[in-house]
């Protein structure tokens, strides 16, 4: 079953739900006329999402795919200090997330 998370963003500190990228192929899709970072993190914590690392960055729009080999949590967003103005719209989603 295919599952996501989205969020509109439009300041700093402001991040997706944190979900579960289950062993497999995931996007990322962040889009909107925006001046600010965009971060996705993930978490090894399996069993609640803490202690997240940054994975990349964004400064424009972009689409991605990738692939993770374990059971990992994943969040996109904006870092305290990292927003200018405009709106980001982001989203995370795959066939294998919970």
């Amino acid at each position: 079953m295919a599952a996501l998370a989205t969020k509109d963003i439009t300041g700093a500190n402001s991040f997706t739900d944190a979900v579960m990228v289950l062993a497999g192929d995931f996007s990322i899709s962040v889009s909107g006329t925006f001046s600010a970072t965009v971060t996705v993190q993930k978490s090894y914590d399996t069993s609640s999402p803490s202690n997240f690392e940054d994975v990349e960055t964004f400064t424009v729009p972009v689409e991605r795919v990738g692939y993770e080999a374990e059971n990992i949590y994943y969040r996109v967003g904006v870092k305290t200090g990292e927003f200018t103005s405009g709106t980001v719209s982001v989203r995370i989603g795959g066939k294998d997330i919970q």
